[in-house]
């Protein structure tokens, strides 16, 4: 995988990648998370980070009809590391409450929700950006 961007502790750029929107995607969007993770120092953050990006892929996929994603990964701030999947789809993601349904499915935005310290969606005239934010704690 060739990554562009320099690491810098806060800010842009951050680290990104178009991906088709494939299951097979979510591989490439854990390695992204993995690099940008690693080059900040923030490998505690690897294991929530990667679960992250994995939910956020497959919602985007399962519940739009875009034929490619892109994954970004930022740092917005010294606290914070953004991970989020932006899709050409304008419908907004939507929170399902607990049933036996869960079982076997819809706990992709539970699960963020779980994890995150925040999450949200940016919306845009041609689509929109899901994104969670884990808490860095930032070295002395």
């Amino acid at each position: 995988m060739i990554v562009s961007a320099q690491p810098r502790p806060i800010g842009h750029p951050g680290y990104s990648e178009t991906l088709p929107a494939l299951e097979e995607s979510a591989d490439a969007a854990r390695k992204l998370v993995r690099t940008a993770l690693a080059a900040w120092h923030l490998d505690e953050l690897t294991d929530s980070g990667v679960l992250l990006v994995t939910e956020l892929v497959a919602n985007a996929i399962k519940h739009t009809n875009t034929r490619s994603i892109r994954v970004v990964v930022s740092r917005p701030s010294e606290r914070f590391v953004r991970i989020g999947v932006v899709d050409r789809a304008r419908a907004l993601p939507q929170m399902v409450k607990p049933n036996d349904d869960l079982l076997t499915n819809g706990r992709g935005l539970l699960l963020i929700d779980a994890l995150a310290e925040r999450w949200g969606t940016d919306t845009y005239r041609w689509g929109k950006q899901v994104w969670a934010e884990l808490l860095s704690e930032p070295t002395v």
